[in-house]
């Protein structure tokens, strides 16, 4: 483009789903899902800017009798400056991204064909997804056009979440080509000028881990909201038949509303809202608490963590007597979604999501939208958002009277449910409507299609393995937490090393409890977090739990047995509620009245697959035959295809002795509970360190010299 032309051609390109000006097929599979709309959107709202001269959607043409003959048509002229242009590549029939892989270069040499034969070219490409960042690649480079990306998803998470699915590595490359898809990644990186992303947090936890990671290549827009459908209330709402079917079962339903919506997962925290409110008599004066979970028929029929949740949370409605107050309807549509936020803000009431992890947070901005002040999580995309619109109040997850202290301020003070109502409306508008990205967006690559602002690259160093080649386990009680000067010492090294190194956190404690001591101590989020004695696998950047594993253990698990067989057995007592899990049965116990192996006998007689573990002297869990951090040591390892010999562990209780035995390299950090480890003294591969805490890491990861063949691998190579 010539320096001075105020217009610019912009060509957004998305290779794999089903495009179309209307109705969109959403849902329809994996592939037709949130990210053919946000590409369509853009577009549109970028037409509709005057410093725009012609925006192209660029997708694949399909010419298959079973999706609309529409999908075959060449150009679908959308508006005078918008149209959407379908380049073939690969069968005519629809096909999935993952089976687009080999058609991918056809794909780029017939877009710039088509480019070429037009009377100029695009002054900047902008990819989504990593096909078509592959493919933008190539047409860049080939013409000397600008690029711009946006990943969606990634494929080094996204293979995380598979493995916690249950999928093996040779399951994951056969079905979605995950090593090509990382390639296509990086190759996109390293020529994209620009790489747009929805929060800060996006880029910290996932980019950064890319070998072609480019700091100041990085820019975070947040995607736009349709504030078409998503309105302040018009007044009739509270005599909608949607208000009547929501309120039937409350006793006063005239009430404010605090709505909270989301899947029935266990990151998001829904069961500590109706803990809140539960435990406040002001709260549930003042509001009903209505808990739109998802759509069920039979909980039964539901998937274990599901299960798991509703287990809890009617468990929560019932220990606080909340009939009446609390509704959790069984169905709901997703063309609903906006009535609900209206009803709610009608209702004078409040949005709440109290997850423990939230990358971005679009239902808070849907909220906001709708004119419904909100509470929300400290944790990622919403601390962007109220930080932008300054319409509510952000919570610790992990305390429950943080949310219900924000609760009462909002549902007390008239003046700030308005206030952050109104800023609410003010800040979606300026923020994060479709107009305002477009605008932002606009501000951010004029210069580049002008190339007046290119990107100075830094030099890097490539890895020389696709995944993590070693990684770090250690405890948290006694290993991590003592020493935060020494702590801190680690974590900056774990950092300078994140690219080579997973980071691994394996505590008897539960996920809620660890997640609160990792926060006092500011310990980041590990790659890997194994909670509850090693009954519960989470992963990174999302708190993906392991399916699989839970899976793997419940064999031959029968707790409601071994809790008959140790109720009042002398020198037990059970731990508190917040102590046990599915999968784990903790007891205190007194050394002087009992001996663990006398409990190990009785279980054993008594037929009972289980496996039995004492903790700083004190502390006995009772788990699945299969489950310890040993054994979820190595289901991990195996997964990601770490050797064990390059697996360092740190350890400083009995409960990790299984973690330490075998083929990796483990150290036991100096302090009062050694003598649980004594025995291992004389094993080979394990150091006893001289210093406590993260010190006596530091000193045993500088023995074993763990971090030097990783660097003699690079240069090397």
């Amino acid at each position: 483009m010539a320096d001075g032309v105020e217009q610019i051609y912009i060509a957004l390109i998305s290779v794999h789903g089903l495009i179309r000006a209307d109705n969109l097929e959403l849902g329809r599979d994996a592939d037709t899902g949130g990210q053919t709309l946000y590409v369509l959107e853009l577009a549109q709202a970028l037409s509709e800017l005057p410093n725009v001269c012609q925006v192209d959607l660029v997708t694949r043409r399909v010419i298959d009798s079973h999706v609309d003959a529409e999908y075959a048509e060449p150009i679908e002229k959308v508006n005078d400056k918008f149209r959407i242009v379908r380049i073939e590549a690969g069968p005519d029939e629809y096909i999935y991204k993952e089976h687009l892989w080999d058609h991918l270069d056809g794909f780029a040499d017939n877009l710039a064909d088509f480019f070429r034969q037009q009377d100029h070219v695009p002054d900047l490409i902008h990819s989504h997804y990593a096909d078509a960042g592959l493919v933008g690649s190539h047409v860049a480079n080939l013409l000397g056009i600008p690029l711009v990306h946006t990943g969606h998803s990634l494929g080094r998470v996204k293979r995380r979440r598979l493995l916690a699915s249950g999928l093996t590595t040779e399951q994951i490359e056969s079905l979605y080509n995950m090593t090509r898809r990382i390639e296509a990644e990086e190759i996109t990186l390293a020529t994209a000028e620009r790489v747009i992303t929805s929060t800060h947090q996006e880029i910290e936890e996932q980019y950064e881990i890319y070998d072609h990671y480019q700091p100041d290549q990085m820019r975070v827009i947040p995607p736009g909201t349709n504030i078409k459908q998503f309105k302040p209330p018009e007044g009739n709402e509270l005599e909608s038949e949607l208000f009547k079917k929501l309120t039937h079962q409350l006793t006063d339903p005239h009430k404010p509303i605090i709505l909270a919506l989301s899947r029935p997962d266990k990151r998001k925290n829904i069961t500590v809202l109706i803990e809140a409110y539960g435990e406040s008599e002001r709260l549930q004066q003042l509001a009903n608490l209505v808990i739109i979970a998802g759509n069920r028929d039979d909980i039964d029929d539901l998937e274990a963590g599901a299960q798991e949740v509703f287990h809890e949370l009617f468990v929560a409605i019932d220990r606080y007597d909340l009939y009446g107050k609390v509704v959790m309807p069984k169905h709901h549509k997703r063309e609903q979604v906006p009535l609900m936020y209206r009803i709610a803000a009608a209702s004078g009431g409040v949005f709440v999501n109290p997850a423990l992890t939230e990358p971005f947070g679009l239902t808070l901005i849907e909220a906001a939208a709708s004119g419904v002040p909100i509470v929300a999580t400290e944790d990622g995309g919403p601390r962007d958002i109220i930080g932008n619109c300054h319409n509510g109040i952000l919570i610790d997850p992990l305390e429950s009277s943080t949310i219900t202290d924000a609760l009462l301020k909002l549902l007390t003070d008239n003046d700030v449910w308005d206030d952050y109502s109104s800023k609410g409306l003010e800040g979606v508008a300026k923020c994060y409507s479709w107009q305002a990205h477009a605008k932002r967006y606009i501000d951010l690559v004029t210069p580049l299609a002008q190339r007046a602002e290119l990107l100075q690259r830094k030099p890097l160093e490539r890895t020389s393995h696709v995944y993590a080649e070693q990684a770090i386990f250690t405890d948290l009680d006694l290993n991590l937490i003592g020493d935060d000067v020494s702590l801190h010492k680690l974590i900056n090294l774990i950092r300078e090393n994140r690219k080579t190194t997973k980071f691994a956190i394996a505590t008897g404690r539960r996920l809620d409890v660890a997640l609160r001591m990792m926060k006092k101590h500011q310990i980041p989020e590990p790659d890997i977090l194994i909670t509850s004695s090693g009954t519960e696998i989470y992963y990174a950047p999302k708190l993906t739990p392991d399916t699989s594993w839970a899976q793997h253990i419940d064999y031959h698990w029968t707790p409601h047995k071994v809790r008959l067989l140790l109720d009042g057995y002398p020198g037990l007592e059970k731990q508190p509620k917040s102590e046990q899990s599915r999968f784990k049965l903790s007891y205190y116990i007194d050394p002087e009245q009992v001996d663990v192996e006398d409990i190990k006998r009785l279980l054993h007689q008594e037929e009972q697959s289980v496996h039995v573990q004492l903790a700083f002297g004190q502390y006995l869990d009772i788990l699945p035959i299969r489950a310890s951090k040993g054994m979820a040591l190595r289901y991990v390892a195996d997964h990601w295809q770490i050797p064990l010999e390059h697996i360092f562990v740190a350890g400083g209780s009995g409960a990790d002795e299984d973690m330490m035995r075998g083929n990796t390299l483990a150290a036991v950090v100096a302090n009062r509970h050694n003598e649980e480890l004594s025995q291992l003294i004389d094993t080979d591969r394990i150091y006893f360190a001289d210093k406590p805490f993260a010190a006596g890491i530091l000193e045993s990861l500088e023995h074993y010299q763990f971090f030097d063949h990783v660097k003699t691998k690079k240069a090397s190579s």
